[in-house]
């Protein structure tokens, strides 16, 4: 059914609700109502009992009957005189009848019993006449109670049956009032799935729907947003490629002239190896990058380590690049952590790069260990950084101070992110203040 028009699924699910409903009414309420008949035709014979007993009654001991052509039929005949209804009943029933009048204490009392294959109701009153003791038999036969009942449920079947039917309408008019704006949202997705996705999508309700329209509207503007990053990621990728590979060129292009622009060979080719290095390390973290997002979106094993031990073996590699760095290292030996060393061991690289390129004389290294939390503090005295530029550090190939672009924190804000932690990068008294809060224990 889910391959059928709305229209269709909404009113075959009206209907199967009415039809649902109406079967267990009738099973519920067969019982009931066939009580209800049964003691209605009760009544009916009692009334009209009551309206015949107030009349003076015949006196010459022959059985009366009144005409068949009535709902009830009442016969009045002396108590001794019972055999005397053999012209209305076979003698089994007579024999019952005997019998219930003996054993009937109260003046009246209703009955039922199969005579001749038919099942009929009555009520058997002793009444009174003088000296005389009259039973009054009065009966309606089981069919009136069935007429009824067929009647009632032909009509209860009709009125479902128009209901149904009529279903159709309000379903019509149900399906266009929630499909419109499922159709409307069908063509603003298509677009958005073709690149144009220029025209925002309007919604003016709080409901389910309204709230799906709110996540397509969500959706188009992160694709917009991502799709101009991905633009200004690629210029910049370009851009700074570019320019390593114009000096290595240029460069090859001098020597092969006979020409030296650092003065000799050596230190000529020294700016090429520099300059290729550089190449290496942007095309190393850019394949890095890639391979953040892949893991981001995998489970990877995590592993228990000392943290403290990683950062030791980063500063131990790298501050030998510029000795003239006065580096104060203050570590928590016992700092252990669960999550991918390696990663780690990049991030502290990254970070500490950045200290080494704009710190005048020294770098501050603390990482302390908190109730439920690792505090890593790392500061260099260098230059503050431009309060507009705090925002945009962590964005790929976003220009630093000195006009150089880069993805080293990029790569530090995704490993962070992967592992529930926080950075935060700020000017201070002693210059640039980087802390970077790492959960013990993840969620």
């Amino acid at each position: 059914m889910k391959n059928k028009p709305l229209a269709f699924q909404i009113w075959a699910v009206i209907s199967g609700i009415l039809l649902t409903i109406s079967i267990v009414l009738i099973i519920l309420f067969s019982n009931t109502l066939r009580d209800f008949f049964t003691n209605e035709i009760y009544k009916n014979i009692e009334n009209e009992q009551q309206v015949l007993t107030e009349y003076p009654l015949n006196r010459d001991g022959s059985p009366k009957s009144t005409p068949e052509n009535r709902s009830v039929q009442h016969i009045l005949i002396p108590s001794d005189e019972l055999d005397q209804m053999a012209q209305f009943f076979p003698h089994a029933f007579i024999e019952k009848i005997q019998s219930f009048v003996k054993k009937q204490k109260s003046a009246t009392k209703r009955y039922s019993e199969e005579v001749n294959g038919q099942h009929i109701f009555f009520v058997i009153k002793k009444v009174s006449s003088g000296n005389t003791q009259y039973i009054l038999l009065s009966y309606a036969p089981d069919s009136y109670r069935d007429d009824l009942s067929f009647t009632l449920f032909k009509q209860l079947i009709f009125i479902l049956g128009t209901v149904i039917l009529l279903s159709w309408i309000p379903s019509i008019w149900l399906a266009r009032y929630l499909s419109r704006p499922i159709v409307a949202f069908e063509k603003h997705v298509k677009r958005i799935a073709q690149e144009d996705w220029d025209d925002p999508v309007i919604v003016d309700r709080q409901d389910e729907i309204g709230k799906l329209g709110h996540t397509i509207e969500e959706m188009r503007k992160k694709l917009i947003q991502k799709d101009e990053t991905e633009r200004t990621l690629l210029q910049n990728i370009s851009h700074d490629l570019k320019t390593p590979v114009m000096v290595i060129r240029g460069y090859t292009q001098s020597i092969k002239d006979g020409i030296f622009p650092k003065g000799d060979l050596e230190q000529t080719v020294e700016v090429i190896e520099g300059e290729a290095e550089k190449l290496e390390k942007k095309i190393k973290d850019l394949l890095y990058l890639t391979k953040l997002d892949y893991l981001s979106k995998q489970h990877p094993a995590h592993s228990s380590f000392l943290l403290s031990n990683t950062m030791l073996e980063v500063v131990d590699r790298i501050r030998w690049s510029k000795n003239e760095l006065q580096w104060n290292v203050d570590l928590d030996d016992e700092a252990a952590l669960e999550g991918d060393p390696e990663q780690w061991s990049k991030l502290f690289e990254n970070v500490l790069e950045n200290q080494l390129r704009y710190a005048k004389s020294k770098i501050d290294i603390q990482m302390k260990q908190e109730e439920d939390q690792i505090r890593i503090i790392i500061r260099n005295d260098g230059p503050p950084i431009e309060e507009h530029m705090l925002s945009n550090l962590y964005e790929p190939f976003s220009k630093g101070k000195k006009g150089e672009f880069g993805i080293g924190l990029s790569i530090v804000k995704r490993i962070l992110s992967m592992h529930q932690a926080s950075i935060s990068i700020e000017n201070d008294d002693l210059g640039v203040r980087y802390t970077i809060m790492v959960p013990k224990k993840r969620l």
